[in-house]
């Protein structure tokens, strides 16, 4: 498919601000949405609407049909083996909560939580909650000069025997890819449960669990064209199924009574409550939409455009860049020297190009690159060459304003 026909597929690309067309460069935060994935949710509503697994009339028989064969298009796109190992949460940041809120009773003041430096937030303080309810530690694992894990630390870390390692596969803020199976390997071996945050990982690159072999893989709709407000926790059913559940209620219950109360089999026994059944509907024609493209074109094409962004930073002038490499995937994150980054988002903003500024939900990164925050450009399949020059002609404006 010519770029051209794929971008006219996102309506929000259509647009102008104040007068400028829209450059969209900050995919990592948000992806946008193809037309196919707002009819989906749309026609839901429109013919569909009705709450599922819990009616017997034909409006809920359609929304349950629909709702769960999203539950194996998920499967398939991560290759589990399972379709009881997909569970539906509200994102990431919930999936994450889930697992270390359903590790309590298996950590102690013993044992050791490992964490990936360059982590979000949301990998960050479900385990320091977690160490805080049970005694553990958390441990970061440093990053060397280069802004990738040290791996000769993390060894050293490992050998420690810790409980649990979370890591990212890319950064959100840096787009550095994390050597996951290699990592999961050395953790497993000594004994740790694994979890992998692939939020910004699977828009842009083939994930297996097979391969990569970890307890847990968590991502988000919203950032892989799919809608806000939904997103996967894959588990092994083995681990998935000796959580303890972080939501309780309706729908993940087998029989109550006021005795006592028995919870359902998975993948129920972790999705509490009405759903995001349009959310989960709407992803799966994301994912619909992800299978339909040519994998190894787009990306091929994705990483040329990362390194030309990075090739136009440099040549700019007066740019650092950080942990720039040519096997970075999605993102780009840079300061103009000596201005402050939020300066420069809002000047970039006043020319139509939409980038992300500040510290990313990533401040331990930004302590470890001793920095406040930065700028970070990211890319989707709808990015072009176009948008990049445009940005970096809009930045050597704001170069011109705020230094030249």
């Amino acid at each position: 498919m010519q770029l051209l026909a794929l971008r006219a597929q996102f309506p929000a690309l259509e647009q102008t601000l104040d007068g400028y067309p829209l450059c969209y460069l900050d995919t990592a935060a948000t992806s946008q949405k193809p037309q196919s994935v707002l009819d989906a949710m749309a026609d839901f509503y429109r013919y569909d609407n009705a709450n599922v697994h819990r009616a017997a009339h034909q409006l809920s028989a359609r929304s349950t049909a629909k709702y769960e064969a999203v539950r194996d298009k998920v499967q398939a796109f991560v290759n589990a083996q399972r379709r009881e190992e997909i569970i539906f949460t509200h994102g990431t940041t919930e999936a994450i909560n889930q697992v270390a809120w359903g590790l309590n009773q298996k950590l102690d003041s013993n044992s050791v939580i490992l964490v990936d430096t360059a982590a979000h937030h949301a990998n960050i303080v479900p385990w320091q909650q977690l160490a805080q309810r049970t005694g553990a530690k958390v441990i970061a694992i440093p990053l060397a000069d280069d802004g990738r894990i040290d791996q000769q630390a993390y060894q050293a870390l490992v050998a420690q025997s810790p409980s649990i390692v979370a890591i990212n596969h890319v950064s959100n803020v840096l787009g550095t890819v994390n050597p996951v199976q290699a990592m999961v390997a050395q953790a497993k071996a000594a004994g740790a449960l694994t979890l992998v945050d692939g939020a910004q990982a699977v828009a842009h690159k083939r994930v297996d669990m097979q391969e990569i072999d970890c307890d847990f893989y968590v991502f988000s709709g919203h950032k892989m064209y799919g809608p806000t407000g939904v997103g996967i926790l894959y588990g092994r059913y083995q681990q998935l199924d000796t959580l303890t559940p972080l939501l309780t209620g309706g729908e993940m219950i087998e029989q109550v009574s006021f005795d006592g109360t028995s919870f359902n089999t998975l993948p129920n026994r972790l999705e509490a409550g009405t759903p995001a059944i349009a959310e989960v509907i709407g992803l799966g024609a994301a994912i619909d939409y992800i299978a339909n493209l040519p994998q190894a074109a787009t990306q091929k094409r994705e990483a040329e455009l990362v390194n030309y962004l990075q090739t136009q930073l440099q040549q700019l002038g007066g740019i650092t860049l950080y942990a720039a490499h040519n096997d970075n995937c999605g993102a780009v994150a840079f300061n103009l020297n000596g201005e402050h980054h939020q300066d420069v988002g809002i000047l970039l903003d006043q020319q139509g190009v939409a980038i992300r500024c500040g510290h990313h939900c990533a401040m331990p990164l930004m302590h470890s690159l001793q920095i406040s925050g930065c700028c970070r450009a990211s890319i989707g399949v709808y990015t072009s060459h176009e948008d990049i020059d445009r940005f970096i002609e809009a930045l050597s404006s704001v170069k011109a304003m705020l230094i030249d």
